[in-house]
């Protein structure tokens, strides 16, 4: 806004030093040591500009910050404030944005992530960078484009997210979560998506040990599983997987497609084996009740295929080759 009161190359010190500011733009500001130097500021415009000191932007409201950089000391650096956008901007403090709502950050580098994006709604980030744990924790209405995140426990509690074209390197990410959907991304870790609902993934890669178990409405489409094992254990799955999937265990219900299934089990003490459907193209290796069989030849199958597999006279054999759901001794 051109009618804005224009300050320029300062250094302001103090606790509040701009306490409840109106309508000012800060260019090439350095807001030095003292606590919570725009306190309850509303209408302000920031830039090249930084915080060195902690609590700069408490309880604050139409905030433009660009080309900004929060020190490592300017700590919890923006709660409780609403309608800010942020751009081309550095964070090296952790424990940022907490309980915001509207915010829309773009080019964004956050040094250190640790704790920040807790509890807020209505976020935008737009090529944001990211290091650090418990990311966008409790959030709500969350959409992300080219995410780069390096962190473990991010979005647990979340709802409403939609994340694009992203990589995501991180341990227990989309823990408890609701409504979330992730496409054309790349996600690396161990127990991904644990005890969350309504989850998608379309046209993913993703590497994940013990990973997408105890999901309720869990889809994958056009996806890739690498170096997964132990997956869907408990969860309710449509899963279209165009690879190899090294294990599958116990799945509650729904229907798998793989090109190849290294080792499925579906124990009838743990879950009812008449709720899953298997296709696969080639070879699976299947664990019914502690006995083991191979299927080839690319069969759809459930437990009332499997009961071919028992002998008249209820013995059981260790391998047995499947054909036209024939049983062949």
């Amino acid at each position: 806004m051109s009618d804005m009161h224009e300050v320029r190359q300062a250094l302001l010190t103090g606790e509040r030093a701009e306490f409840q500011a109106s309508g000012k733009r800060y260019i090439d500001t350095i807001f030095d040591d003292g606590e919570s130097p725009l306190k309850h500021a509303h209408d302000i415009e920031l830039k090249s500009s930084s915080f060195k000191w902690k609590y700069p932007l408490w309880y604050c409201s139409d905030i433009l910050a660009k080309d900004c950089t929060w020190f490592e000391m300017a700590r919890a650096g923006v709660w409780y404030t609403n309608t800010i956008r942020v751009e081309d901007c550095t964070f090296e403090a952790p424990k940022n944005f907490r309980r915001c709502h509207d915010v829309a950050l773009r080019n964004v580098d956050f040094v250190n992530a640790e704790e920040t994006l807790w509890a807020c709604s209505n976020v935008s980030l737009e090529n944001v960078s990211a290091r650090g744990d418990y990311l966008a924790m409790n959030c709500s209405d969350i959409k992300a484009y080219n995410l780069r995140l390096v962190g473990n426990y991010p979005f647990d509690g979340a709802r409403n997210i939609e994340i694009t074209n992203s990589r995501l390197i991180s341990k227990d990410c989309f823990w408890n979560c609701e409504n979330v959907t992730v496409r054309d991304s790349f996600i690396s870790g161990e127990y991904l998506a644990w005890n969350s609902r309504n989850v998608t993934f379309e046209n993913c890669t993703i590497e994940s040990l013990q990973g997408l178990c105890y999901v309720d409405n869990l889809v994958l489409r056009n996806c890739r599983l690498i170096n997964t094992t132990l997956a869907f254990e408990y969860s309710n799955v449509d899963a279209d997987i165009h690879s190899t999937i090294d294990s599958v265990f116990n799945p509650s219900s729904g229907t798998i497609r793989a090109d190849v299934i290294k080792e499925l089990t579906l124990d009838p003490t743990k879950i009812d084996p008449n709720k899953v459907t298997i296709i696969t193209e080639k070879q699976v290796n299947v664990t019914v009740d502690q006995k083991v069989f191979i299927i080839v030849e690319g069969l759809q199958f459930n437990l009332q295929t499997l009961n071919c597999f028992i002998s008249p006279n209820n013995r059981c054999c260790n391998q047995i080759l499947i054909t036209d759901c024939r049983c062949r001794w």
